[in-house]
Order: C-alpha cells, then sequence, then structure tokens
C-alpha cells in the first residue's frame, strides 16, 4: 500500500449495516497493509481544537522559567512540561527538535476510585486557565473516539463489539500537546521526531496535515502523509500488534524537517490510547 486510506467514522457510528461493515473491513485491511488511517467526521469540535490550539501557542510563548515551573522530569515526564530537545527515539543520541506538554487520565469525575491512587495528578497551569479546560476537553473528547476505533477494531477481529471498553475505561492514556519552533539553523543529526513504533494500543494524530509526517510502508518506502486536512490519523500501536499476534500492524514512521530558516512552526496533538493499569 503507497497511500493512508482515508474512512468517515459516522459510517460506523450512524451508518446502515451495510456502511458499519464496510468500515470496518477497510479499517482492519488498512492496520493490515499500513497501519495507519485518515478519519474524518471524529467527533472532535474544530472551533473548540482552534481554541486549544491559541492556548497551547500561548503556553509555549511564554518564557522559559513559566515553563520551567511544569517540568515533571522527577516524574518521568508523565505530567506537564518536557523541554526542547529533551526527547529522543530509540537508537539517536539527538534529540528531537520539539517540547511538549502531558495531560493525563481525569480520576475525579469518575464513579470508580480505585485507581486515582495509581495515576499521577494533572498539573494546572495558573497563567493560562483556559489551557487547562480545553486539555481536559481534547483528552475525553479523544478517548471517546478512540474507544469507537477499537469496537471497529474488535468487531474486525471477530470479537464483541464492546471487548476493550471495559480494558480502556479510565485508562492510563496521555495527550501530548507538541510544539515544534521553526528551525534556524543546521540541526545536523536532529529531526522534529525521530524513526519510531508507538507503544500503545493506538494513537489519534491531531493536526497531521503539515507536511513532514513520513510512514514505512510493507516494500520498506516511507510514505508521506498528506491532504488530511480536517481528519486525525489513527495508528496501530506495539500493544495492539502484539494482542494480534502481528495481524495488526505498528508501523515505522518519523517527522521529517521540511524546511530551515523560516518562521514555520507547527503544533501537534497526540493522543496515546493505554489500557487501564488492572
Amino acid at each position: 500500500m503507497d497511500y493512508i486510506p482515508k474512512l468517515d467514522l459516522f459510517d460506523f457510528t450512524q451508518g446502515t449495516f451495510e456502511r458499519k461493515q464496510k468500515f470496518v473491513e477497510d479499517l482492519g485491511k488498512a492496520y493490515e497493509e499500513i497501519g495507519f488511517v485518515a478519519i474524518r467526521n471524529h467527533g472532535i469540535d474544530s472551533n473548540r481544537l482552534q481554541e486549544l490550539y491559541a492556548e497551547v501557542a500561548n503556553f509555549f510563548r511564554a518564557p522559559i522559567e513559566i515553563k520551567a515551573q511544569y517540568d515533571d522530569t522527577m516524574g518521568g515526564g508523565q505530567r506537564g512540561y518536557t523541554g526542547f530537545g529533551k526527547e529522543h527515539a530509540k537508537n539517536r543520541n539527538a534529540g528531537d527538535l520539539k517540547e511538549f506538554w502531558h495531560f493525563g487520565q481525569y480520576t475525579e469525575d469518575a464513579i470508580d476510585k480505585t485507581l486515582a491512587p495509581n495515576y499521577p495528578k494533572n498539573k494546572t497551569v495558573v497563567e493560562f486557565p483556559i489551557f487547562n479546560e480545553l486539555g481536559k476537553w481534547a483528552f475525553q473528547s479523544l478517548e471517546s473516539t478512540g474507544v469507537q476505533m477499537l469496537r471497529a477494531i474488535s468487531l474486525y477481529l471477530g470479537l464483541d463489539e464492546n471487548y476493550f471498553d471495559s480494558r480502556v475505561y479510565l485508562g492510563n492514556s496521555i495527550l501530548r500537546a507538541i510544539h515544534y519552533p521553526p528551525i534556524t539553523e543546521d540541526p545536523k543529526d536532529a529531526i522534529r521526531a525521530g524513526e519510531h513504533e508507538d507503544i500503545n494500543l493506538i494513537t489519534l494524530l491531531v493536526g497531521a496535515s503539515a507536511d513532514g509526517l513520513e510512514v514505512l510502508n510493507k516494500q520498506g518506502k516511507y510514505i508521506p502523509v498528506t491532504e488530511v486536512e480536517d481528519h486525525i490519523v489513527v495508528n496501530v500501536g506495539d500493544m495492539l500488534q502484539r494482542l494480534t499476534n502481528d495481524k495488526l500492524k505498528s508501523t515505522r514512521f518519523f517527522g521529517e524537517i521540511i524546511q530551515i530558516n523560516s518562521s514555520i512552526q507547527l503544533h501537534l496533538l497526540a493522543s496515546f490510547f493505554q489500557p487501564r493499569l488492572t
């Protein structure tokens, strides 16, 4: 496969039986072949998403002294801020050209309180209160979309449609808000995101329409992800590949630098969908 298939989630959630079945089959085929799809009608409100992007930009424009208050290095980076160049892909020494923020599971509103002690608390940015509110909204909205994707995967695998529901309820998922600053000088060996596979069940990428994301197909060729504006890119992670005995493919990908010495900067959301801890 030399392209990223585009599917309509509406076909699965509100379509006829035939449209739902076709969505399941098309999704399964894509995940066996290349491990990535682009999804439209995903249920994420575009206006609120733009509000979140604005707040994310405001936070990352803040002085490093403010951002550093929310550094979570001692906690393994599970919540809060991670600075520019601190993360790097496996088998690479150069740090990725990005900084990011982690939102995690919100247990305070849950009926089941037993998992709360297992999860670090989310950090609250006092300088940008709407950032916190919109981050929680995005985390929970993408969580709902992720559940629908897992239901379609369950049917493709011949399982009950709700097989994953209880296993990902209050899951140990992470929403990462990423800032790729302008590249103003030769980065040498560093790139935006080194070659890697994701380790989780599935990943939902919001804002992946910007040039630079490339996916490795079965023929060993990198395929650029293009023309997916207003879509969410959803890929299989290592956990799901292992759970399906390699039937579904966790695919290697990377984020390339398109232009040096420009004012271009990018913001991206990545929801790393994981099961609950018990």
